[in-house]
């Protein structure tokens, strides 16, 4: 895989494009700290271009990217893609808010001419014939795609004893902050490339958990939407009823403007109908300074499971305040009922989904079924932990069955209602959280060591869900979430700038050995 990205970085630089100086030289960029409104103005003015930008990318990728192995492999066509966005500036043709800027998508995406392998050695060599929905919205918007982030692999639905940021494809992704942490998963390389400065964005997907987990535990912002606010037609499933995409980002507003982007509409995909015609379409511009002012937010604490989430869950709480907004501490109710109907679930929907995405990738295997015995024979997949998950798929009920069908009404009823009526009963504009604990040590044989997270409610109602930066245990990143009702995606990316104004917290990793 080392080889294969050399190989990728040589040939993108070896397309005939003249380079500019490095972006480095442009007076001020920090990539770490840059927006894309900022980049944009800076390109706009001559000062930048997307080619000095992208270059500058793919030389942390292969450089800085030697530790952190968030990146499969970066896209051939990098420079040349950055090269005709600069044309398209300078000619006055501009796509959209995302022109000439760097993104990473993770590796479960369809992309023409690129490998999507969802991690698994079964997927390679055979490339998908066309973009995901999402992949089209983005090179629409003018964004430079610029490679494919490493993943848990099959999004962490192969085993119950899975260690995150592991794929048969790309091996073990680390967790910038401290080397030998875990970054969370499934959308691991995602976020630590993110967190890396490896990408100006990225784009991870979620079923529960996969975009704000690896979000709080490397210390980005990540933006779960509701769920058919953007097209999955192209997305390697686990679930219709719950699988979403969204961006990660180190700030609030590149998450907005590139969920801007993302969202529309999708013969292909039912869900995308449903979206109320009134959904803001720029939500960078719904961003308020002032949204916390007077805003009541619940306070879910999940206190007595760690002491440093708790620290930091009390810090935020004061930030929240300082800020003019009423907290109200709040029980979510329902939780383990959502859990066990949740899992059985999923795995008739998986059984169902995947199969459906597989006939669409001819010379790959065709079933789980045949997945399962390509683990079985290949030397690698099954090297650090099994596949349970895979095996008990092979004898769940089809998503026709009456125990299926009530499991599904009672999981995404309750979710709903644990939120719906925690926000009703306090009069709540949305629900703070903790994202995660601090990251663990990556060990394989037993799974992840996770203490806490909160993002079932959100996921499994299909409601919209942020992390954001804030605060520390130590070196190792805690984020909070904040979620709220379905189609409330612009209120809660507000809410979560302005904490973000309020504490800028977040801060470059230090590559730390452990």
């Amino acid at each position: 895989m080392r080889l294969l990205r050399l190989v990728s970085l040589s040939l993108v630089l070896a397309v005939g494009v003249a380079v500019p100086a490095p972006a480095a030289a442009t007076p001020g960029l920090d990539l770490d700290r840059s927006t894309i409104p900022q980049l944009q103005r800076l390109m706009d003015r001559g000062e930048l271009s997307s080619i000095g930008l992208t270059g500058r990318y793919l030389g942390r990728i292969a450089t800085v990217d030697r530790k952190v192995r968030a990146v499969l492999a970066v896209d051939p066509t990098a420079i040349a893609q950055a090269a005709a966005s600069d044309l398209r500036r300078r000619t006055g043709h501009a796509r959209g808010p995302l022109e000439g800027i760097p993104v990473l998508l993770k590796d479960n995406v369809d992309t023409r001419g690129l490998d999507t392998t969802a991690g698994s050695r079964a997927l390679r060599g055979k490339p998908p014939a066309a973009d995901a929905t999402l992949v089209r919205k983005l090179r629409a918007a003018g964004a430079v795609i610029l490679g494919k982030a490493n993943l848990s692999e099959w999004a962490n639905y192969r085993s119950t004893k899975s260690t995150s940021g592991w794929s048969g494809v790309g091996g073990q992704t680390h967790n910038p902050h401290v080397l030998d942490r875990n970054p969370c998963g499934s959308s691991s390389g995602s976020g630590a490339a993110v967190a890396a400065s490896l990408a100006q964005v990225a784009i991870g997907t979620e079923t529960d958990g996969s975009i704000v987990c690896p979000a709080g535990a490397n210390g980005v912002v990540g933006a779960k939407p509701s769920l058919g606010l953007v097209s999955r037609t192209g997305v390697v499933p686990i679930s219709a009823e719950q699988d979403t995409a969204g961006p990660m980002a180190r700030n609030v507003v590149d998450a907005a403007i590139t969920l801007s982007a993302l969202q529309g509409r999708d013969p292909a995909d039912p869900p995308t109908a449903d979206y109320p015609a009134d959904q803001p379409t720029d939500y960078a511009r719904e961003l308020r300074p002032d949204a916390l002012e007077s805003a009541r937010i619940g306070l879910w604490r999940q206190s007595g499971v760690n002491a440093d989430v708790d620290r930091v869950v009390e810090e935020a709480a004061g930030v929240l305040r300082s800020r003019g907004a009423e907290v109200i501490d709040v029980e979510l109710p329902y939780q383990d009922q959502i859990g066990a109907a949740e899992g059985a679930a999923l795995l008739s929907e998986f059984t169902r989904d995947l199969p459906a995405y597989l006939r669409t990738r001819p010379g790959v295997p065709q079933s789980i079924a045949e997945l399962v015995e390509f683990n079985r024979r290949d030397p690698v997949e099954l090297s650090k932990f099994g596949q349970e998950l895979f095996e008990q798929a092979l004898t769940a009920p089809g998503t026709d069955d009456p125990g299926y069908r009530e499991q599904r009404r009672t999981a995404t009823a309750l979710a709903r209602d644990s939120i719906d009526e925690t926000l009703a009963a306090h009069d709540l504009d949305a629900i703070v959280s903790p994202t995660n604990s601090p990251a663990w040590k990556t060990a394989y044989g037993e799974g992840d060591a996770f203490e806490l997270g909160s993002s079932t409610p959100a996921a499994v109602a299909g409601y919209p869900n942020v992390s954001v930066p804030a605060g520390y245990a130590g070196a190792l990143p805690i984020g909070v979430s904040l979620f709220a009702g379905r189609w409330a995606d612009a209120d809660v990316l507000s809410l979560a700038a302005a904490f973000e104004n309020a504490a800028p917290v977040r801060r470059a990793p230090r590559y730390l050995p452990g």
